[in-house]
């Protein structure tokens, strides 16, 4: 099992530091043997809403309130990594 710790970039930090984040996350997820469970567990700083359409397959609707822009951001990002 592995278990990643995270703490995302607010809404505030720029593009750059965003993306360096996602990119990083995912070269660390990519790297844990894919037969192994992994978790990601943290702070994302983002907001998914309730509104899960398109993205059924990584996330219900149990979230609150609106999208925002990192929840935008991680909802487009985690679907390219391999988890499997």
């Amino acid at each position: 099992m592995n278990i990643i710790q995270c703490y995302a970039p607010t809404n505030d930090y720029n593009e750059d530091a965003k993306d360096q984040f996602y990119n990083r996350l995912q070269s660390i997820v990519e790297k844990n043997p894919t037969k192994d469970l992994t978790i990601l567990m943290g702070d994302l700083n983002a907001k998914v809403g309730m509104d899960n359409t398109g993205y059924e397959d990584i996330m219900e609707r149990h979230g609150l309130g609106e999208r925002n822009e990192n929840g935008e951001r991680f909802a487009n990002h985690v679907p390219s990594i391999n988890w499997s």
